[in-house]
């Protein structure tokens, strides 16, 4: 659970669940559609997947003839059992999860879509010799140069590791190391406390200083207080251990252990996932003199000064009433221990840009151990990723001009206008929302931005240093660079044109401060959107993706935004209680969803995702309906317009895990699985009973009055 705070609020389609740990996801105001961001179907004209190797063309899949694959369907099962396997049995049965991913389906095979063709892209540059000096081609092929140069990474082996770990011995009191953590904010290492620059969610035109609760290295506080994750806790230890013995700190048995248990201390004060996610307790205005006062024992001004922001007259702390308790911690802490602490989690940080026998450890706890995977991902693919990271948006502007066509991006405007006519409809027929508050819906609705494809203004990369020969000083220039972009800019108004996400991104996200839906190139493909499929299908599938974007501005966190992004009540008293009333219900469906024996999906933390995919169907189908502009759907092949649709939505989630990383996302991730979030929207839906004649007996029926209808 890194320190630093991802500087902008937003809601997306899927968040990886492995990358919690990483990013610390539970802590920002973010949805997105999909939790690997990275997914597979059986369909036509392409070669299957097999093993390690995943998806190699770099031409978008094909479904079927109308854009759904039938032949993926396993209709021995009825609908009403599980939507999921009558939609995708058969296409499940023959997947195969590559032995180098977690997981696998339509996102994950996306991804690899889009890295087969940045690796057409990037291995290209990295041929040619006439690129012009400092510019964004020839350091993208520099970056993915310094991966590739094994034997470079070899013979420095931990050498580049050692000036952080001399000034980590130095930092021998708690003010120096205080200090330490503010000087590597965004930078290598970590700290007990998240910093970063984010969006002011109640000043939406101006950013702001956020801070948080951080200081663990698994993937949440469950990770150390749940029985469900002792073995994955005791993993970590023996990897603590592991890596301090490669660096040379003393007592690496003892020190690891020490780790551990301050870690669980850490964990016992954080807030839950759950509480993270409420917008109402996370804003917290207060001044640098206030966390002296009200969180004694870490050295607040000397950290923020060597974070150079010590002279911010306000900043937002997000989980106030933990942060005097993770201070104590601090303060108690033995220096040794926190010395052990520090040197840890930057070896941990480093170890991807170290050579081989770091490398491989970490991938042997994080990936293999946490997650079960069972092979690493090749080099020269983390090579593509490591300059894709380091150059995101010079990456995407390559990747837009190669792949993404024109005609997408008008055909997804009438899409999300068809959407915006169906909300609207929908807000204009609530029964438990006053007219008062309909018309503040409406003005949000009004207001939304819409971003399609790619930004209209690029990343500007000329300040970033990349050499070919220095993969660890490129990791850490690169994050700087990411750090002092957002550093610099802290008095600025916020730039209303940025991007979240790159155009290559296999995701979609809502952004609350800023009131927009955005949509990268790259989801713009099959089995989500197909210019040539039928409009059931486009309007279950990106239309379903479009619905639950605009979701998330309604959702039970987004909603407490306004039109203007600001953070503010705009309901009547009695909506919202009528509003909170309907999610308690919706989320308790959730907690009776069990993906695993003992490991129940949260229907707390997952409440905006679901709110979400619940907007997604119900609106998504009214905008199908009403692009047919009164005339009857066709029947295609036995299959009615409305069935169509269903099957569209179904077919983006066919997905397969692996068991670590299903327990991971349980406790982790905001998305519900793939399995819950088919079944868990339809049947609230009163046309899919009506659609596949579902009866009273089957598994997933709800009786009429118990159906959730929100949105």
């Amino acid at each position: 659970m890194k320190s630093m705070l991802i500087g902008v609020a937003l809601g997306a389609l899927l968040i990886p669940a492995a990358a919690a740990a990483a990013t610390s996801a539970q802590d920002h105001d973010h949805g997105c559609i999909d939790e690997t961001c990275t997914i597979q179907a059986i369909f036509q004209d392409v070669p299957a997947v097999e093993g390690a190797s995943g998806y190699q063309g770099v031409d978008a899949p094909r479904y079927g003839t109308w854009g759904f694959d039938a032949a993926g369907m396993d209709t021995s099962v009825t609908p009403g059992e599980s939507f999921m396997r009558y939609a995708n049995g058969a296409a499940l049965d023959r997947m195969v999860i590559p032995s180098d991913r977690t997981s696998y389906g339509s996102f994950a095979l996306l991804r690899e879509l889009s890295d087969n063709r940045l690796r057409l892209m990037i291995e290209g540059l990295a041929a040619r010799s006439d690129l012009q000096a400092g510019s964004d081609e020839q350091k993208i092929a520099d970056a993915y140069g310094s991966y590739m140069d094994v034997e470079r990474v070899e013979q420095l082996d931990a050498q580049p590791l050692q000036p952080y770990l001399a000034a980590i011995r130095a930092a021998d009191t708690h003010e120096k190391m205080a200090a330490y953590m503010g000087d590597t904010v965004g930078a290598l290492g970590d700290s007990f406390f998240g910093t970063g620059i984010t969006t002011d969610q109640k000043a939406p035109d101006r950013y702001v200083v956020s801070a948080g609760q951080s200081g663990l290295g698994l993937p949440n506080r469950d990770y150390y207080l749940s029985p469900l994750y002792a073995d994955k806790k005791e993993k970590y230890q023996a990897y603590a251990a592991r890596m301090l013995e490669m660096i040379g700190w003393d007592d690496p048995t003892g020190n690891a252990a020490a780790i551990v248990a301050m870690e669980s201390r850490i964990a016992e004060a954080h807030w839950t996932p759950i509480e993270n996610r409420n917008r109402d307790r996370t804003y917290n205005e207060y001044t640098i003199q206030q966390l002296v006062d009200e969180a004694p024992g870490f050295d607040w001004v000397g950290y923020f000064n060597a974070a150079e922001l010590g002279d911010i007259p306000r900043l937002i702390v997000r989980q106030n009433t933990a942060m005097p308790k993770i201070a104590a911690i601090y303060a108690e802490a033995p220096m040794a221990t926190l010395q052990a602490w520090q040197a840890f989690h930057t070896v941990d940080s480093a170890a991807p840009q170290l050579s081989r026998r770091f490398s491989d450890a970490q991938w042997e706890f994080r990936a293999r151990d946490l997650s079960g995977q069972p092979e690493q991902r090749s080099r020269d693919k983390r090579a593509i990723s490591f300059a894709e990271g380091a150059l995101g948006e010079a990456v995407g502007r390559q990747y837009v001009a190669d792949y993404f066509p024109a005609e997408s991006k008008v055909k997804m405007e009438q899409l999300v206008a068809n959407l915006r006519l169906a909300l609207a409809d929908r807000i204009d027929n609530l029964t438990w929302m006053s007219d008062a508050t309909k018309v503040e819906a409406h003005e949000k609705l009004d207001k939304f931005t819409v971003k399609i494809g790619y930004p209209d203004r690029w990343r500007d990369y000329s300040d970033l240093e990349v050499r070919a020969d220095d993969l660890f000083g490129n990791s850490r220039r690169a994050s700087a660079f990411r750090w002092n972009y957002q550093l610099n800019r802290l008095n600025d108004p916020v730039d209303k044109m940025e991007w979240g996400m790159t155009p290559q991104t296999v995701n979609a996200y809502y952004n609350s401060t800023n009131n927009e839906i955005v949509f990268p190139a790259a989801i713009l493909q099959p089995p989500f959107f197909d210019p040539d499929a039928d409009p059931a299908v486009n309007y279950g599938g990106i239309g379903g993706v479009i619905g639950h974007e605009i979701g998330h501005g309604f959702d039970d966190q987004g909603s407490k935004s306004d039109g203007d992004g600001v953070l503010r009540s705009w309901w009547t008293a009695e909506d919202r209680a009528n509003f909170d009333a309907l999610t308690v219900r919706l989320g308790a469906q959730y907690d009776q969803f069990e993906p695993l024996p003992g490991y129940h999906v949260q229907g707390g933390l997952t409440m905006g995702e679901n709110i979400g995919d619940a907007a997604g169907t119900a609106v998504g189908l009214e905008a199908y309906h009403l692009s047919l502009d009164g005339q009857p759907a066709p029947v295609i092949d036995g299959f009615t317009g409305d069935q169509r649709f269903f099957l569209g939505w179904a077919q983006v989630w066919q997905s397969k895990y692996r068991e670590d990383a299903l327990k991971q996302q349980v406790a982790t991730d905001p998305h519900s699985p793939a399995e819950f979030r088919v079944i868990g929207p339809v049947r609230n839906i009163d046309a899919w009973y009506d659609a596949f004649d579902v009866q009273p007996d089957a598994h997933y029926y709800l009786a009429p009055d118990e159906r959730v209808r929100i949105w």
